[in-house]
């Protein structure tokens, strides 16, 4: 008999859905039995179900292919709204999947009992409830939502006790993704014309350029035409930092320097540039914008020019302006050249000094080109925002449209599961890792071979420093208590911990850990100081 539970879990399979995360329930125990009896169809434990929002998130953006996750009733769906949130706001599809009461208990007053078809309503594309005959057409539909522009999580409730019914099915088939249309005609003419008479337009690229792979093309367009590019953080590796057109990321470390460059614009190219990241109001000067994405603008149309809109393929838009007849554009590359290296010297470390600058640079000089590393949120994000060289988008894994501490764990345990073959770090704060301290015991189940480069300054630095920049006392951000905030552990559920004070410790620390078969630690103690001349600096010059 094809139940319910059987026919989800062969669906997943067929779909290619390789894992499902989560924390199991008694409802939950059918469909872990279906799990099992699936070939190349995984349940994977974690320690919160928020992590099991965040693996699913990650998978999608290793392979390319869905995932799912899971939680019970109430708090764990609670629990895995966080990982689901992060999926909505930094555009990654996903099947969340949560237990809920039958159609007769549904509105009535019961242990652990909300409506999580309205919870989830805001942070998902389409939330439903499964219906034993409608398994299969539902799981379509929801991949198909999914995956279409712009991409996100979808929640299926699966009322208790359904799991062991027949579900007698009806022919269902895999929905492709909606297309993608083409831009219009009178759009595409007017920003030929927007461009053609631009003299110093300057590209800002945006997390959709990188779902959309139009890196080369973009490069291209740089190249024929001079024009240099800015980055939101999310989209780091569309252009490499050694290039010469490369001004920057927006939003992160010396920031007020990037824009020493994109203020001299005279009309600002969106490519791809999705504002769930950072505004184009925060930092555009007062010059036309001509916005090219999947979906419309989202502007200030009061206070600011939208010189054209382009909605619709990217690469079509892009070849459209390859295909232009054009000198190169007025931009000084010396001047350029000039403020990379500026920004790029204050970002190197000192000589001397133990902090986050040095913790990053040689964590850099040990992982190869190809290797993975997740980052937390914190104020560390915003020094490897700048700072860290990204060989392509899929090596710097982060959170920036959600940004939910917590995210680098169980991102850095997700991409060594999807990419089994590529080195996987993780950099997080103190504060972050001890968010998601639990999932050492997931990263040691798996056996997973991941560096856990953890950087401790005991407070949490990035709201502290706002404290400070607000002229308010630091209160209400410190991690530990005097008595404990310097003692190293010995090893975190069984995963060895390596100490580091100093730079000779540190590289020593790398060695060791990256040389363990299996998850490792670093406890890195800095000195944060250094964190106050570089981050929070604005995004347009002092």
């Amino acid at each position: 008999m094809a139940t319910v539970a059987r026919t989800l879990a062969n669906t997943l399979k067929e779909l290619g859905v390789r894992y499902v995360f989560g924390v199991p329930s008694g409802n939950w125990v059918d469909y872990i039995a279906a799990i099992e009896d699936t070939d190349e169809l995984d349940f994977i434990l974690v320690s919160n179900e928020a992590s099991g929002g965040f693996m699913a998130d990650v998978c999608w953006r290793m392979t390319g292919t869905i995932a799912a996750c899971f939680g019970t009733l109430g708090p764990g769906a609670c629990n895995l709204s966080t990982g689901v949130c992060g999926g909505y706001l930094d555009r990654s599809p996903m099947i969340a999947f949560t237990d809920e009461m039958s159609d007769k208990m549904r509105y009535r007053t019961a242990q652990m009992n909300i409506d999580h078809q309205a919870f989830f309503k805001p942070v998902t594309k389409w939330t439903t409830r499964l219906k034993a005959g409608e398994v299969r057409h539902t799981i379509h539909k929801a991949v198909q939502i999914a995956t279409s522009e712009v991409p996100g999580p979808v929640h299926i409730g699966l009322p208790q006790g359904i799991g062991v019914n027949e579900s007698l099915e009806k022919t269902s088939k895999p929905i492709a993704p909606i297309k993608i249309e083409t831009p219009g005609e009178d759009a595409l003419i007017k920003m030929e014309k927007l461009f053609s008479e631009a003299k110093k337009p300057l590209i800002a690229l945006g997390i959709t350029s990188v779902r959309a792979k139009v890196r080369d093309k973009v490069i291209m367009l740089l190249e024929k035409f001079n024009i240099p590019a800015v980055l939101t953080p999310m989209a780091k590796g569309m252009i490499p930092e050694d290039h010469p057109l490369y001004a920057g990321v927006l939003a992160h470390a010396l920031s007020n320097q990037v824009g020493q460059t994109h203020q001299q614009s005279d009309m600002i190219m969106g490519i791809g540039y999705d504002p769930v990241e950072i505004n184009y109001e925060e930092w555009v000067p007062d010059v036309p914008l001509l916005h090219i994405d999947t979906s419309p603008v989202d502007l200030d149309t009061e206070k600011y020019t939208l010189g054209c809109e382009v909605t619709g393929n990217l690469e079509f838009a892009l070849d459209r302006l390859l295909a232009l007849n054009l000198s190169k554009k007025e931009w000084d590359l010396d001047e350029l050249d000039e403020t990379r290296k500026k920004i790029s010297a204050q970002l190197k470390a000192p000589e001397g000094i133990f902090g986050p600058r040095k913790v990053l640079e040689n964590l850099r000089k040990i992982l190869p080109g190809n290797g993975i590393m997740a980052c937390d949120v914190g104020a560390h994000l915003h020094l490897i925002g700048q700072q860290w060289k990204t060989n392509s988008p899929d090596c710097l894994l982060m959170t920036n449209g959600c940004s939910s501490m917590g995210f680098a764990i169980p991102a850095a345990i997700a991409a060594k599961v999807s990419c089994p073959r590529r080195p996987v770090c993780c950099v997080v704060g103190d504060g972050g890792f001890l968010m998601m301290a639990g999932e050492m015991a997931t990263a040691s189940r798996l056996g997973i071979k991941v560096v856990f480069v953890v950087i401790r300054d005991a407070s949490l630095t990035l709201i502290k420093i706002k404290q400070e920049n607000k002229g308010h006392t630091q209160y209400g951000t410190s991690l530990f208590c005097e008595t404990n905030k310097h003692q190293p552990a010995g090893n975190y559920f069984g995963v060895p911990v390596f100490f580091a004070n100093n730079e000779e410790q540190y590289d020593t620390a790398l060695q060791k850990a990256f040389n363990v078969d299996g998850p490792a630690i670093i406890e890195a103690f800095v000195n944060a100081k250094e964190y106050n001349d570089l981050i929070l600096k604005g995004n347009k010059p002092l």
